[in-house]
Order: structure tokens, then C-alpha cells, then sequence
């Protein structure tokens, strides 16, 4: 090989290198950015579990009294 192309090569791994690191920094952002979603996500699901089994224990309380005409 001579020098010429090796400097091609040289220049091609450079220029791949540039733009396999760009796409390292977006993808890293993407994710960070989903994590953010996830973790958002994740806590307004609990608040909305916490309510719906508040809900629940409210519905099963003494006021869901039995009819008049329910016999034992």
C-alpha cells in the first residue's frame, strides 16, 4: 500500500468514526429522554393505582348496605 492510500483510509475511518459518534450522542439523548418519560409515567400510574384501590376500598364500605327485603 502507499501512503496515499492510507491517508484514504485513514481519512474514511476518521470520517466514519465522526459519524458513528454523532449517532452515539443522539441515541444517548433519546434514551436519557425516555427514561425521563418512563420515570414520569411510572409515578402517575401509581397515583392513579392508589386512587382507583381507594376507590375500591370507598365502594366495599358499610354505606353498600344490603336491601330491605334481603333476608339471612
Amino acid at each position: 500500500m502507499n501512503l496515499e492510500s492510507l491517508n484514504a483510509r485513514l481519512e474514511q475511518t476518521e470520517a466514519s468514526l465522526a459519524h458513528l459518534e454523532r449517532n452515539y450522542d443522539e441515541l444517548n439523548s433519546v434514551i436519557i429522554a425516555q427514561s425521563r418519560t418512563i420515570t414520569r409515567l411510572q409515578k402517575q400510574l401509581e397515583i392513579l393505582g392508589e386512587t382507583l384501590r381507594g376507590q375500591d376500598v370507598d365502594r366495599t364500605q358499610p354505606h353498600n348496605q344490603k336491601p330491605p327485603h334481603y333476608a339471612p
